[in-house]
């Protein structure tokens, strides 16, 4: 049980979920029901319907959106007072530390090693945990 002190803490959280497929989808969207007050999410892709039946923040009529747009949208559904934050972009050396650095956590939710190779990096020497 969480109790009013632990909601108070997950509405004050910042929540970074870095890709919204096939991973990043549940968790963003637990994450929202949950009550965290901000919540982050970074992808560069759109809504394909090859997507569509693991990626559950979307549906047919998203597909050729941006995946940050239809998440967005799926996720203030869930909880109209989540504070959803897009980040249309790849992320790379020159962008991680100054988007990271906005979060409290860090959730990993891509498809690539490179990518998970950077972030694990960057939130080490930003000293932000990591799931």
């Amino acid at each position: 049980m969480i109790g009013g002190e632990g909601q108070s803490k997950l509405m004050d959280a910042k929540v970074l979920c870095i890709g919204a497929g096939g991973l990043g989808s549940p968790v963003a969207m637990y994450l929202a029901a949950a009550g965290v007050g901000t919540l982050g999410i970074l992808d560069f892709d759109t809504v394909d319907l090859t997507n569509l039946q693991r990626q559950i923040l979307h549906d047919t009529a998203d597909v050729g959106r941006p995946k940050v747009d239809s998440a967005a949208e799926r996720l203030q559904a869930i909880n109209p007072n989540v504070d959803v934050v897009k980040h249309n972009t790849v992320l790379t050396s020159e962008n991680a530390f100054d988007i990271l650095g906005r979060y409290d956590v860090i959730v990993d939710g891509t498809d690539n090693f490179p990518v998970r190779y950077l972030v694990n990096d960057a939130t080490q020497m930003l000293g932000k945990p990591l799931v």
